[in-house]
């Protein structure tokens, strides 16, 4: 390596880490540095002169140092510098002339001229034969994001550089066609099947919204689910209430069997039997309505193939085939699905019995709060006038 080379190298390093932006993704020291490799390793192959091969190598480490100071013709910029840097270095005009040149050439659409811009412009673009390149790529797609230059979605961006493989780049020198080429091909074909892949999982899904839309049967699998779930929330809540008033019946029946009716057996707490008795009676009656309410009702548990056949039996309800063989309710479950009409009119008949159970057990719930509520006050009024009339007091006031 050349003294100017190296004291290139430290340049282009310090202003590349130092002076560019941190949204230069791609155009930064990382793609410098591989435009270098690859130049090197083009001109291992070429037996080019010393000051060629120099001049090839300073162009290649300041082809993009203009990206410190804009975007915008970023190839002159780059050619201002490296003339101001290489004049600090009291390099010959004829070499500046030669770096600018090669650095020029590095411009999208140039039609290199001679060997050394082939070398130059093959070595700037040698990442499109990499393995790396899907990652390069897409450095490059968020920085031209980030700078605000534009944005591409993941599809336009693989069109754009399919377009780009295909109909605008080219390896202008031997060695690039011979080693980079196939690696190149390699990654256009990967594009290719990517957008494939894209596009077709685009067309499965949108033909999928498009049939869940225009399909009836997504509304009516949802009718069926979310009136099945009200319907056993609302058997829920019932069994619940039922289960609340028998617990509380229970804790008065014990607390009047434990305090109270043991104390019955004195003649002066006569007056309390009749209130009690009344009291007992209603909370005995909201206990046997809550139990009826909640009471299991299991019926035969068989069904016929006939009634298969003739669409008459539900099912789905473990009370209709809970005594069948296992082999006879597979094979009715098979004929089932088989009719969507029979689904439906199964769904419809599980929903209308669960219907009628739900009314017996609000009916019911209806007349144990009625009852429950009128026995509380019944009680209520029967200790006080038994208290107030007959109490001790009242007891003793009798002649004797």
């Amino acid at each position: 390596m050349s003294d100017l080379v190296s004291k290139t190298e430290d340049f282009a390093t310090n202003l590349l880490v130092n002076k560019l932006d941190d949204d230069y993704l791609y155009h930064n020291l990382r793609h410098t540095q591989r435009v270098v490799k690859s130049s090197k390793e083009l001109l291992d192959h070429y037996n080019l002169k010393d000051n060629e091969n120099d001049a090839i190598t300073v162009a290649a480490w300041l082809h993009d140092t203009g990206y410190t100071r804009g975007t915008e013709d970023h190839e002159e910029t780059s050619c201002e510098i490296a003339t101001e840097f290489l004049e600090s270095q009291n390099v010959k005009p004829e070499m500046i002339n030669k770096v600018c040149n090669l650095i020029l050439a590095t411009q999208r659409g140039y039609t290199p001229k001679s060997l050394k811009e082939e070398i130059i412009r093959d070595a700037d673009s040698s990442h499109l034969s990499q393995t790396s390149y899907a990652d390069t790529s897409e450095m490059l797609r968020q920085e031209l994001s980030l700078l605000g230059i534009k944005n591409f979605s993941q599809k336009e961006w693989r069109q754009a550089n399919i377009k780009m493989f295909q109909t605008e780049h080219r390896f202008y020198t031997d060695f690039a066609k011979q080693n980079w080429q196939k690696g190149k091909d390699k990654n256009l074909k990967k594009l290719v099947k990517n957008l494939k892949k894209q596009k077709k999982t685009r067309r499965k899904e949108e033909l999928k919204v498009r049939l869940k839309d225009k399909s009836p049967e997504r509304g009516i699998q949802t009718m069926y689910r979310v009136s099945m779930r009200n319907h056993l929330k609302l058997s829920d809540i019932a069994d619940t209430k039922a289960n609340i008033l028998l617990s509380v019946n229970a804790i008065i029946i014990s607390l009047l069997l434990t305090n109270l009716i043991p104390k019955l057996d004195n003649p002066t707490n006569d007056y309390l039997i009749y209130p009690t008795g009344i009291f007992v009676l209603f909370s005995i009656a909201s206990m046997v309505m809550s139990v009826l309410a909640t009471r299991p009702n299991i019926t035969e548990g068989e069904f016929s193939k006939e009634d298969v056949e003739k669409k008459k039996v539900n099912l789905l309800f473990f009370g209709n085939f809970h005594k069948m063989k296992l082999n006879d309710y597979e094979w009715a479950m098979q004929e089932l699905i088989k009719d969507q009409t029979y689904v439906y009119n199964t769904l419809s008949k599980d929903l209308y019995f669960l219907g009628v159970v739900l009314n017996k057990k609000y009916k019911l719930l209806r007349w144990t709060y009625t009852i429950f509520m009128i026995g509380i006050i019944l009680s209520t009024i029967a200790f006080f006038v038994a208290l107030k009339f007959y109490g001790p007091e009242r007891i003793i006031e009798l002649p004797t």
